[in-house]
């Protein structure tokens, strides 16, 4: 008989990626425990930039209108080469939103953090333990116990069915597990430097985003909210990195720009930008998420980014697994899914992030002609959402004429009361979208219990016609998405949703597909 634990889930880890596990679970009321040895939210920016599938995380969450304020549009990048010619351009989706956001955003870092520290603990079935730091930790059949030195020195233990480390790159729990780093084999030393930039001073600085890709010492300029702005500059051989951080040094690197009279320094850090990824990501029932699991280059800023998402496939998974409604089987999907997601991100990353390091003149001149050309002659534009994969594997219906894996679009329908966003209506469970366009089709749900929504036509309407061009673009009458908003099935005949549905039941391990959130 399984022994009743004191909480259902352990968070090891309370920055934002452990936060918002927290948020997750809280809302869905599964007993958890939050510990962080650190008492308090560092408050310097590190991560800065978030894109749409995101902000929709925080709107999930309930933080979306206390989030918004402390953002900023994302906007173009313009990347130059080695004369300083325009070599890539890195744009935004156009209007209108397929996610219900503008697709890329910079935030400011620590009162986001805030933010989602304070919805977590609003959560009564949440505990948050600060100042409370993992020592050891052993796992039995169907519990794990954490041995914690808590505030005051102590040494106490607590038991969890299931624990999440979401403890930073320098992981406890990895290193307690025995987990390796994979290298994917990029290495660079760089130092970041954030200004908040009198306002006098503003008109000196570039408009855009840019990547100056210069083989004698690259650099990245970022616009931030309000009059932050980042510059990432890579080190050359033989400068300690110490020494770099040092006021002086930072104002001659920036000469080109500024000068100490037209800002501030807020931070200025050295770090090396690594490919890594862990080579297990569970062990038992301890699974790791966020800078525990992996790390990337920032220079499309998805680092926090993939936290959020490893948290956001992971929680809706153990909500299932821990209330009954699916088999213990469902969790082997988030390393599956999430693990193949990061390395093919951070693939491209890598790609990006070596033709921005390139440090030989002459491999600098080919890297620009090369570009130029596949552009015909001028800088080629791409969309960061481009360079963002879909779902490859896992818990997805593998049929090449599918959009599986993809996220499904979020409109805004129309009510009485003005436009709506759609999970505001629909919700965030198991969902059948049916188009409208199509519902004259006769069909008859016999075997799930899924919620179907029918959006355009007699259904509900959209704003914008998002969710139509989606049916159209994938040549389909409905699609199955996942809590998580990505899409299991799409469904050319409607005749074929039961057959698929039973499939679906039959892979997750429960008797009817239904609104779990």
């Amino acid at each position: 008989m399984k022994e009743q634990t004191e909480f259902d889930v352990a968070i090891v880890g309370f920055g934002p990626v452990g936060a918002i596990a927290a948020c997750w679970l809280g809302q869905a009321g599964v007993k958890t425990l939050v510990l962080d040895k650190s008492e308090t939210i560092w408050d310097i920016p590190r991560a800065m930039a978030l894109d749409h599938e995101i902000l929709r995380v925080f709107q999930n969450i309930g933080v979306i209108e206390q989030v918004l304020p402390h953002t900023a549009p994302f906007g173009t990048s313009e990347h130059y080469g080695a004369t300083g010619q325009i070599i890539r351009s890195i744009d935004v989706v156009p209007a209108p939103h397929p996610l219900g956001y503008l697709p890329n955003m910079v935030f400011t870092q620590p009162p986001v953090e805030a933010i989602l520290r304070e919805r977590a603990q609003a959560h009564n079935s949440v505990e948050i333990k600060l100042g409370w730091e993992l020592i050891d930790l052993s796992q039995e059949e169907y519990r794990v116990a954490l041995r914690v030195r808590d505030a005051e020195g102590n040494l106490q233990t607590r038991k969890a069915s299931y624990v999440i480390a979401c403890d930073g790159a320098s992981s406890t729990t990895r290193g307690l597990l025995g987990i390796s780093f994979e290298d994917l084999g990029f290495d660079e030393p760089w130092l970041v430097v954030d200004l908040i930039i009198h306002d006098a001073a503003l008109a000196k600085l570039p408009p855009v985003c840019a990547q100056y890709c210069d083989p004698a010492r690259p650099y990245t300029y970022i616009i931030g909210p309000g009059n932050h702005r980042r510059w990432e500059i890579m080190l050359n051989i033989g400068e300690d990195p110490r020494e770099m951080e040092t006021e002086q040094r930072v104002w001659k690197l920036l000469s080109r720009w500024v000068e100490p009279v037209d800002g501030k320094v807020w931070r200025a850090s050295s770090y090396r930008f690594h490919a890594l990824i862990a080579e297990s990501w569970r062990i038992g029932n301890v699974f790791l998420a966020g800078d525990a699991a992996h790390q990337q280059p920032p220079f499309i800023g998805q680092g926090m980014c993939q936290g959020v998402r490893d948290v956001t496939n992971l929680c809706w998974k153990l909500v299932s697994v821990l209330r009954g409604e699916c088999s213990g089987s469902l969790l082997d999907t988030y390393e599956t899914e999430r693990k193949q997601h990061v390395a093919t991100l951070t693939g491209r990353v890598k790609e990006i992030g070596a033709a921005i390091c390139e440090r030989n003149v002459e491999n600098a001149r080919r890297r620009d002609e090369d570009l130029l050309a596949r552009g015909g002659g001028k800088a080629p534009v791409v969309t960061r959402q481009e360079i963002v994969p879909s779902l490859q594997s896992g818990l997805i219906c593998h049929k090449p004429e599918t959009a599986a894996g993809t996220i499904f679009s979020q409109p805004r329908i129309v009510t009485q009361k003005g436009p709506v966003l759609m999970d505001e209506v629909c919700g965030m469970g198991w969902r059948l979208f049916v188009d409208g366009r199509a519902a004259g089709d006769r069909f008859a749900l016999k075997e799930s219990t899924i919620p179907l929504f029918v959006i355009g036509g007699e259904g509900y309407r959209e704003e914008d016609g998002i969710v139509a061009a989606w049916f159209d673009r994938h040549h389909c009458k409905a699609a199955i998405v996942r809590p998580d908003h990505y899409v299991y099935s799409t469904v050319l005949d409607l005749g074929s949703l039961n057959a698929i549905c039973l499939d679906l039941q039959r892979r997750i391990g429960r008797e009817s597909v239904g609104p779990a959130q």
